[in-house]
């Protein structure tokens, strides 16, 4: 057995780990939401002369808006495609094989980009697009239970924020590879859709040099061994003993217990107060709006009074703002943005005012919902529910995306000042959810957790669990802890 490594070359360790598994995760996310606004002129261009070619027929303009919104929409049925998948390829391969394997899906998927132009076909764009998302749907649920295996208790918190760190940066990368200057002219726009390929070739170099999810090897494989290794890689000697007899908890509440499936947690009155709590905060994430700004972020500038000339460098504020978010309240900001948009036609400065709401609303949420929603199932399944749990939220995440996809511009249109108003009314149901309902999770053992949980699902009665184990053992009672 190699010997353990020093608290900071483990830490190291991590860090790079966590980064190379982001570059073709939720990066990959925040950059494919974030690409599809710069080309959208020059796209839609490009299906109005395809129909005329193909069938000398001139397209209205709500024509063309709809198959344009068709095209952005097809990547959240992808991603909902991605998230009930990525259940099954987790148990079968390992979460860090998992994501690996994901990038078939986006290689295919920047081929049938690139080419689409040459060969006149905005289908090809399409099916570039959904596979796309099978592929984003597959990370933003395989890479959360990656870190949530692999980070120390301690680091947890840490570690989850670090998913929306890198959607953030994601989004402004995307945006800054976008502008005219780069690759959003019209020229290179299929190049453009087609870029997403280079963090997934990053990602297929780098993340084969790192471990797979200590948890994962030791409660699915039952590979002690690997386990330990995995753990010293990853956390060190200072944190391995505590964290193995953690990990050792759970697999004794799960001894001889196969992962359900998402139905049997539908059914199961043991999990159904953490199953309300990642539907609502998962449907949550995606019905607030946030994300469809991305998508439409044109519209929104437009619609805000912002110059034409300029919506394209506004638009990187918008990543730029998720990127260094700090502590604010989504809630207020909703209200705010709308009523700075119904005067932005009588006062001059108004425009910049909503500009700057906007900001501050991408900005709350990426402190808020977008870097806890995702690490969630983690904290409040144990191993055997895991997979399935993230199947439901990823989803209901998915789904939700698709609807404010294909509503939202024509909310912008029908709505104009109003348009945040029904975004303001998810984001105060949601926190008020979140406040009363969801426990603290911070520095918690499973078993703690699970614990808080029962009280809600047996609420005034004296219900039993399905494992008993959980309550009655004790950390550091296993006797393979001692061969750390």
């Amino acid at each position: 057995m190699p010997p353990c490594l020093h608290g900071q070359s483990a830490s190291l360790t991590l860090v790079l780990m966590v980064a190379s598994a982001a570059i073709g995760g939720t990066l990959q996310y925040g950059y494919n939401l974030a690409i599809m606004n710069a080309p959208t002129t020059f796209i839609q261009t490009f299906i109005n002369e395809t129909f005329l070619e193909r069938w000398d027929v001139q397209l209205e303009d709500y024509q063309v808006t709809l198959v344009w919104t068709v095209i952005v929409s097809i990547f959240s049925l992808g991603g909902l495609m991605g998230a009930l998948i990525a259940g099954p390829m987790t148990i079968r391969f390992g979460r860090k094989n998992c994501l690996l394997l994901n990038n078939v899906f986006l290689m295919t998927a920047a081929l049938f980009a690139v080419s689409s132009r040459a060969s006149r076909s905005f289908e090809m764009i399409i099916i570039s697009r959904f596979l796309v998302g099978i592929s984003a749907g597959v990370s933003m649920n395989v890479q959360p239970m990656y870190f949530g295996e692999s980070a120390p208790k301690h680091l947890r918190g840490a570690i989850s924020l670090s998913s929306a760190v890198f959607t953030a940066f994601g989004v402004v990368l995307g945006q800054v590879v976008g502008l005219r200057e780069i690759l959003g002219s019209e020229q290179c726009w299929q190049y453009l859709l087609a870029s997403n390929a280079i963090p997934g070739l990053i990602q297929l170099v780098t993340l084969p040099w790192f471990p797979e999810s200590p948890r994962y090897l030791l409660i699915d494989r039952g590979d002690k061994e690997a386990c330990i290794k995995a753990l010293r890689r990853l956390q060190g000697c200072s944190v391995q003993s505590c964290e193995l007899d953690d990990i050792l908890q759970e697999q004794a509440e799960t001894k001889g217990l196969k992962p359900q499936t998402p139905w049997q947690l539908f059914t199961e009155r043991a999990v159904r107060w953490q199953l309300v709590s990642i539907v609502i905060t998962s449907s949550a994430m995606q019905l607030c709006g946030n994300d469809s700004i991305y998508f439409y972020a044109s519209y929104v500038f437009k619609e805000s009074g912002i110059p034409a000339d300029k919506i394209q460098y506004v638009t990187i504020g918008t990543g730029a703002c998720e990127f260094t978010a700090r502590v604010l309240n989504n809630v207020k900001e909703s209200f705010l943005i709308r009523a700075c948009s119904f005067k932005q036609g009588y006062i001059s400065w108004m425009p910049y005012l909503s500009m700057t709401c906007i900001f501050t609303y991408i900005l709350s949420f990426g402190m808020g919902p977008a870097g806890v929603t995702g690490i969630l199932p983690t904290e409040i399944f144990n191993q055997t529910a895991r997979p399935a749990a993230y199947m439901i939220a990823g989803s209901m995440m998915w789904l939700n995306l698709f609807i404010t996809g294909m509503i939202f511009p024509f909310l912008v249109s029908g709505l104009s000042a109003f348009c945040f108003v029904p975004f303001a009314v998810v984001c105060l149901l949601s926190a008020l959810y979140v406040g009363l309902f969801l426990p603290e999770t911070k520095g918690k053992s499973l078993s703690a957790i699970s614990r808080e949980f029962h009280k809600l699902n047996y609420k005034g009665q004296d219900g039993k669990r399905g494992s008993q184990t959980q309550a009655e053992y004790q950390l550091g009672e296993a006797p393979l802890s001692t061969t750390v």
